[in-house]
């Protein structure tokens, strides 16, 4: 006999596999992201309200969750992929190759990533998808000798690659993408070269 639980489980995963492709089919066409309803979702989905609400928590969790399915195969790179992003890559060439995963990611992403960062979760300082990044900075800063205060320095670099400045730069200033990766590359460079004795810590 069926499992009913088993085709619930069924059910329920690919409920949710059609929300996040009706998700990212709306925020990928739509002029005002922000003005999305999980309403807009569910009826895209041919799902209902209660679904979306049961499965993803609020519009935001909806968000989290978009998010993070299409930053997993920057994640698989980061975690196992050859260099310039995976773990065997040399710390001072793979900051700036990190760096510019994450800035590529926004500007593929803008719209979703504007709207997870002000989606009222707190800011993107919050986010888990932040904290990770930062984790792993930190870590790959740490290994660079002489280079003081890991901890700061990741903040600061990621401080870079935010959603509403990389919209201010490719959209309202018109930034070309290829000069914002350029431009984001040699300050990384900058920061994770020797550090001047002055500033090296004791």
């Amino acid at each position: 006999m069926p499992d009913p639980e088993r085709r619930t489980r069924k059910d329920a995963a690919r409920n949710r596999q059609a929300v996040l492709e009706a998700a990212d089919a709306l925020f990928a066409r739509s002029e005002s992201p922000e003005d999305l309803t999980m309403a807009d979702i569910a009826a895209a989905a041919g799902v209902g309200k209660g679904t979306l609400f049961r499965a993803f928590g609020d519009r935001a969790g909806l968000l989290r969750a978009l998010y993070e399915a299409r930053l997993e195969p920057v994640r698989e790179a980061v975690e196992s992929g050859p260099p310039p992003l995976g773990p065997a890559t040399p710390p001072q060439e793979r900051v700036p190759a990190l760096l510019d995963a994450v800035l590529c990611f926004k500007l593929d992403n803008r719209r979703l990533a504007l709207a997870l960062e002000e989606s009222g979760s707190g800011g993107p300082y919050r986010a888990e998808h932040y904290a990770g990044w930062h984790a792993l900075l930190r870590s790959v800063l740490e290994r660079i000798p002489g280079l003081p205060d890991a901890d700061f320095t990741a903040h600061a670099l990621l401080a870079a690659t935010r959603a509403d400045l990389v919209e201010r730069l490719a959209d309202g200033e018109g930034v070309p993408r290829e000069r914002l990766r350029a431009q984001l590359a040699a300050y990384a460079a900058k920061v994770v070269a020797a550090p001047p004795a002055a500033f090296r810590q004791d």
